[in-house]
């Protein structure tokens, strides 16, 4: 009988039935058992807070709520009762709202990755959402019918991250597709971007027709791009290499497996890998100088937990002719090698979410309000809700429409950009001039061979003295011996086609 694992969703506290049945005794007991834990965390939080995250109001509101109370006299808590601030809140029950797609760029090498975290402020969605209920765009995150396309990680950046979501409109419902609802509705990215970072920022929004739409799940293709120096790197054994990637095929060998949140399908189809030279520059011009840039690119539906990260640490191997274009292929034969070899990935810091495309027609049926975006953040990205298509979609009306452009937008978008580009351009323009005199200096006082080291930052490991072969090193853990660990800890079921349950022991502890 085949085996199907699952996520133990198991209850995290006592239902409101069984606190019912508790004694006073029992009920004070939980009560400080809880309180303890609460006052654990809190100083967890604060040790691993930032300085800009103690500040933020929110924390605030969460962990200085009981110090504040405390130094309040008595006195002042009557004077101060009737000049509460009385601004008058925003009434949510009369706004209309429209659900949308809004293309977001940001530069993420001064952030903690793209999703909120618990122990960081300092993520681009916890700066999106501050922004979107400050500007009254919506009311909660929980009501907002949010879903992102892509979860990238600590410094990556993107050009083309999209979310969906309901914001507030200033038509109703059964105008807002017409051209002049469109033209007088509120310009979304321009007033985003007043209270966003300057290097994170909304360059066009698109209405959408069906409000089940999902930038998550209706995502039929993602391009990232990784740039790197040539360096000392074979660009052509990389190419050749990149051939044998675009396949369907199990990439267990080349991602951080996530088996403890129920990732056991390691099968993903990318549609294609290539190493392609950056814009023509003055150094561009001189393709086998080692300050020419490239990127490797590669599409695919979906992808696993530093899976491009990790292919790029093995192709930086393959262009240093430490291992040969073939390693790709029999990395991807899981049932010669089973094992993952134990390597770095290389840094997130070049990796960019470039393009983003979507299906016409979402599959997904209309998600109850129950069922909130945080409901579902957990799931794996090749993970569909849509049970099926709904029945009474047109078929030749596409849920999709245009994207919504502000000239003034992107005018004020193109200058907050160009800020960005000679900031980093002049460092670069120092550093490189820096360069030539120190190379000058080597090849006139010494006659060395040439240093072209660019690329070795990329890989975030300690050079070894004498390179091991990846096929001779150390292997991790089997995907098969991790299932079954972590079914042993509870964390995941065995469910049989009939849908019964197995536990293989008793929980530790």
């Amino acid at each position: 009988m085949n085996k199907k694992v699952v996520i133990n969703k198991r209850v995290k506290g006592l239902s409101r039935e069984a606190l019912d049945q508790l004694s006073k005794t029992e009920l004070i007991d939980k009560i400080v058992q809880l309180e303890a834990y609460n006052f654990q965390l809190k100083n967890l939080l604060q040790k691993k807070l930032t300085e800009s995250d103690k500040n933020n109001y929110e924390y605030t509101a969460v962990l200085r709520r009981e110090d504040e109370q405390e130094l309040k006299p008595k006195d002042s808590e009557k004077d101060t009762s009737g000049k509460k601030d009385k601004q008058r809140k925003f009434n949510w029950a009369s706004a209309h709202k429209r659900h949308v797609l809004i293309k977001v760029m940001y530069f993420g090498w001064d952030y903690q990755g793209f999703a909120c975290q618990e122990d960081s402020m300092d993520t681009i969605e916890a700066y999106l959402f501050r922004a979107l209920i400050r500007t009254c765009l919506i009311e909660s995150r929980a009501t907002s019918n949010y879903h992102r396309c892509g979860r990238t990680d600590k410094e990556v950046s993107a050009f083309c991250q999209v979310i969906s979501i309901d914001l507030r409109s200033k038509h109703a419902p059964d105008v807002q597709m017409e051209p002049e609802a469109l033209s007088s509705e509120i310009d979304y990215c321009s007033l985003l971007n007043r209270v966003l970072p300057k290097n994170i920022q909304c360059v066009s929004w698109m209405p959408l027709r069906n409000p089940a739409y999902s930038a998550r799940f209706d995502c039929i293709s993602r391009t990232y791009r990784y740039y790197f120096p040539k360096g000392d790197l074979d660009i052509e054994a990389m190419r050749i290499a990149c051939q044998s990637l675009v396949c369907h095929g199990d990439f267990r060998n080349f991602c951080k497996m996530d088996v403890h949140n129920g990732v056991t399908n390691y099968m993903r189809n990318l549609q294609g890998a290539a190493i392609k030279p950056c814009d023509n520059t003055d150094i561009q011009m001189h393709s086998n100088s080692g300050y020419a840039m490239y990127y490797l690119e590669i599409q695919g539906n979906a992808f696993l937990w530093h899976q491009i990260r990790c292919i790029m640490a093995v192709l930086l191997l393959v262009g240093q002719k430490h291992e040969q274009p073939c390693v790709i292929s029999k990395l991807l034969d899981v049932v010669s090698n089973p094992c993952k070899p134990q390597y770095t990935p290389a840094i997130g810091l070049p990796l960019n979410l470039f393009r983003c495309e979507f299906r016409a027609h979402s599959t997904r049926q209309a998600i109850p309000p129950a069922s909130s975006s945080a409901a579902i953040d957990d799931l794996d990205d090749d993970v569909d809700l849509a049970a099926q298509k709904p029945e009474n979609v047109e078929a030749t009306k596409s849920d999709l429409t245009d994207w919504v452009y502000s000239e003034e937008n992107l005018q004020k978008l193109i200058e907050n950009v160009q800020c960005e580009w000679t900031q980093f351009s002049v460092k670069c323009t120092m550093i490189r001039n820096v360069l030539v005199q120190l190379e000058d200096l080597l090849e006139r006082n010494y006659k060395a061979q040439e240093i072209q080291s660019q690329a070795i930052m990329l890989q975030d490991a300690v050079k070894p003295r004498q390179y091991q072969p990846l096929l001779q090193r150390k292997r991790c853990e089997s995907l098969e011996n991790r299932i079954e660990h972590f079914v042993k800890k509870q964390r995941l079921l065995l469910t049989s086609d009939a849908g019964t349950e197995t536990v293989l022991s008793k929980p530790d502890g």
